[in-house]
């Protein structure tokens, strides 16, 4: 038995979603505002005793609906709903489920839940129209004393509309609770590391010990050695508190009065016991180790805690919330929950659980058929499933997806939460990328709606030239994407070197090529076949003069573009034309070079970059050291990528 779907409406930025859940783990991931917690806290209100809805829960649409009402309006639009839908096969124990079966049909193998948090409309009209100010403040301050949660069986979405809502069972929540056993451990978990903290870890074990202690036995060896330290402190107060009671007796007349001790398990636990770390003869109290430890350390603990009340109920699902496990922890360990959480969760049966983050490092430990991508427009949000909807884009481009599913699983799994992407395609750029950035966030300095590139939610890959495999991911995630890439430019040729002659297309300066050898540009803008030679000569010429138009308003390409009369055809071709003169001047603070004595020559970019460059590294590494920290030096950014860091920064 297993709950297949979570569907929530008019909650918060969730007007209308649904989450499928994963027979085990569901692992929900999106930026900031996405709306993830915002599923934890609808289940939460709604199976909870005494957590309630208000004003706030409400969508903004819907508070001013609200705020207009008269008794003609209908409410069911303005309610927030949560629908569950739970499967079930012939080996499931029906026992809780039958509550919610409206068909015995054995073809049937599912009940559908819907809760709602309706408004009384007569009870809120009654004292709203007596109120004289503003009706949104009124509503703000009282909302909550006119709502109403119900509980539904139902059997098709049809039911749902108004004119079939007599379809509807009316059930209890308590019956929703004897079916699932939902737990939840929220992101605020209240771990300190000052000397004045809540030892939560300490009082977590003393929980842990409490639960335990009502129905195990094998609790009776601390009782009873708790009984015989009872009788050693007995025959000790004996004489301690003689005075006293010999003045109680005199004073109150009572002949058979004293002092016992009785020392109860769970309260020396509390106040005697701790969470240390060392051995036994110098350890350390909990609040001197990092959040880091003690965030894992208590997220464990209260994962045992849960896991006692699953095995101790015995429902048919159990449902186990987790909240950003990764608070105060560093990568590393980051990566040891990821990878150990699902043994955890084996452990325990009948479990679904699903876990909200934000890291990186956890999404590229888990299967990414676990992943629900939310993403927030406009306010509202979308719930995507990451593995199924992105396999169907790729289609038969199997290939391009199974890169994909590796890249990010073993480089980058942060454009997931990006902003924006920039992908460079070279170790040049990529070295010296920072260095302009900088550059062209001085250069704004005079503008007041200048966003500094360092301080927005950018990720920076080098990912060669395989940009093309992205399209369908950065489409799916709706990212503004900047591609940085080189024009590439070849010739057409035939070798005769060898007995069959061959057509090749070596790499040519852009004078008097014909063709390009970069994927990325031909993917991007539809290039022809070579074979279709017209064709793809036009292409080609608009391709050099920027005359083309791609269909991906998110994503700019950019390329080498003509530049003080000279047309590059990469990044250190288009870096040295425009820096010729100060490279010849610190020539000798250069690395990466060889045959340096041509930039005394009459070679264009080109032909100096092709005879001089030895190590792109070393050369993009003395660049950078330089302008670091030569005063003289200030570096020119070709054309294109100052269009680029244009685009991406607005």
């Amino acid at each position: 038995m297993k709950i297949t779907k979570i569907s929530a409406v008019n909650f918060r930025a969730l007007q209308n979603v649904t989450l499928e859940l994963r027979d085990s783990l569901s692992l929900l991931i999106g930026r900031n505002n996405s709306g993830k917690t915002s599923l934890l806290v609808l289940f939460e209100k709604f199976y909870e005793p005494g957590v309630s809805f208000n004003y706030h829960d409400f969508p903004l649409a819907v508070r001013k609906d609200l705020a207009a009402i008269d008794h003609k309006t209908d409410m069911l639009p303005l309610s927030i709903s949560m629908r569950v839908e739970i499967e079930y096969d012939e080996k499931d124990s029906l026992r809780h489920l039958s509550e919610f079966m409206l068909d015995l049909d054995s073809e049937i193998n599912n009940v559908k839940i819907l809760f709602e948090c309706v408004v009384n409309k007569d009870l809120l009209l009654r004292d709203i129209e007596q109120f004289e100010g503003e009706r949104e403040r009124f509503l703000r301050k009282n909302l909550d004393r006119y709502l109403q949660v119900n509980v539904y069986a139902y059997a098709d979405e049809d039911d749902l509309l108004l004119e079939n809502r007599s379809k509807l069972v009316k059930k209890e929540i308590a019956a929703v609770r004897d079916l699932i056993n939902f737990q939840i451990i929220h992101a605020k978990r209240d771990v300190a590391s000052s000397e004045g903290g809540k030892k939560m870890l300490s009082k977590l074990t003393t929980q842990y010990f409490n639960k335990a202690n009502k129905d195990v036995t094998d609790f009776d060896p601390i009782n009873n050695l708790l009984l015989k330290i009872d009788e050693s402190l007995e025959s000790s107060y004996k004489d301690f508190f003689e005075p006293f009671l010999k003045t109680s007796k005199a004073f109150l007349g009572i002949e058979d009065i004293k002092v016992v001790s009785n020392l109860e398990s769970n309260e020396v636990l509390e106040n005697s016991s701790q969470v240390v770390y060392g051995d036994r003869s110098e350890f350390l109290p909990e609040t001197f180790n990092g959040l880091g430890h003690m965030n894992i350390l208590y997220l464990l603990l209260s994962v045992e805690i849960k896991k006692e009340s699953f095995a101790k109920t015995g429902k048919n699902i159990n449902l186990l919330f987790i909240e950003e496990p990764e608070a105060h922890t560093h990568p590393q360990m980051q990566y040891v929950f990821a990878n150990q959480i699902k043994s955890i969760l084996n452990d325990i049966e009948n479990i679904q659980a699903v876990i909200t983050t934000h890291s990186s490092h956890i999404v590229s430990q888990c299967d990414f058929k676990d992943i629900r991508y939310l993403q927030n427009s406009d306010g509202c949000t979308r719930v995507k499933n990451f593995y199924s909807e992105l396999k169907a884009k790729y289609g038969k481009d199997e290939d391009s997806f199974k890169f994909l599913e590796q890249y990010l699983t073993l480089n980058s799994c942060e454009l997931f939460f990006a902003s924006k992407v920039i992908f460079i395609e070279g170790v040049t750029e990529r070295m010296l990328w920072p260095y302009f950035v900088e550059l062209f966030d001085k250069s704004k300095v005079q503008s007041k709606d200048h966003i500094s590139l360092f301080s927005q939610n950018v990720t920076i890959l080098e990912v060669g030239a395989n940009a093309k495999a992205f399209k369908h991911f950065l489409d799916f995630l709706e990212i503004k994407t900047l591609v940085i890439t080189d024009i590439d430019t070849t010739k057409k040729t035939i070798d005769t070197k060898k007995a069959n002659p061959r057509t090749i297309y070596p790499s040519f300066k852009v004078a008097g090529a014909d063709h390009t050898s970069n994927a990325t540009l031909k993917h991007y803008y539809d290039a022809p076949d070579f074979s279709e030679e017209a064709k793809f000569s036009s292409w080609f010429e608009k391709l050099v003069a920027h005359e083309l138009k791609h269909s991906y308003p998110k994503i700019h390409i950019a390329y080498q573009k003509k530049e003080e009369g000279y047309h590059a055809r990469s990044f250190e071709d288009a870096f040295v034309h425009l820096n010729r003169d100060v490279i010849k001047k610190k020539i000798d603070n250069i690395n990466g070079l060889k045959n340096a004595h041509e930039f005394d020559g009459a070679l264009d970019a080109y032909d100096l970059i092709e005879t001089v460059l030895d190590k792109k590294s070393g050369f993009a590494s003395s660049l950078l050291y330089l302008a670091l920290t030569d005063d003289e030096v200030t570096w020119r950014i070709p054309a294109y990528i100052g269009e680029a860091l244009e685009w991406i920064s607005e």
